[in-house]
């Protein structure tokens, strides 16, 4: 299974055109060169890859750490929305 940080390096990689060696944690955006247009860029590439809804409210990004722990929590806040308006959504049918 991929984690998160993985499937951003994939999209930083993709889109940016980044080396692997570049990315990491603490890596500052700005020293990667991301601007306040890229990070704009980047989190809608994020919306599609993760099947996320972005808030309307500006988000403080500065690492790629903040990147990673952002969309988990978009993740977690998400499910839990659905779940939320759909009770019976978290149940699992048991396999035959």
């Amino acid at each position: 299974m991929t984690n998160t940080f993985e499937r951003l390096c994939a999209i930083l990689i993709k889109d940016y055109k980044f080396t692997p060696d570049l990315l990491v944690l603490d890596a500052p955006l700005e020293a990667l060169g991301i601007d306040s247009l890229g990070t704009a860029e980047l989190l809608f590439n994020i919306e599609d890859e993760f099947g996320v809804t972005l808030p309307p409210d500006a988000v403080q990004l500065t690492t790629l750490g903040d990147v990673v722990a952002f969309i988990d929590a978009l993740i977690i806040s998400q499910r839990k929305s659905k779940q939320q308006t759909d009770p019976i959504a978290h149940l699992a049918i048991p396999a035959a």
